[in-house]
């Protein structure tokens, strides 16, 4: 089961309202995407810190075997 970009930067954006958010699909397959999150939230944290509550936002689209998203390369970062 695919899902769209719109539906992954709506998810991140409910967890992250004013954040810069680009999301990419990699392969033209509904599966696989790239995003990119700039969020001040993320002032005072890690990457790991940073990706874990990206995915947090995502409320279990990437779980398992049968997720609706199978792949996300993640870059967060604080504004600058």
């Amino acid at each position: 089961m695919a899902i769209e970009a719109a539906e992954i930067e709506r998810l991140i954006r409910e967890g992250f309202p004013d954040a810069r958010i680009t999301v990419t699909d990699l392969a033209g397959d509904g599966n696989h995407y790239a995003a990119e999150v700039v969020a001040a939230e993320f002032k005072g944290m890690n990457r790991v810190q940073q990706q874990r509550a990206v995915y947090a936002s995502l409320k279990g689209k990437m779980d398992g075997a049968h997720g609706e998203l199978h792949a996300l390369a993640l870059t967060t970062k604080a504004p600058e």
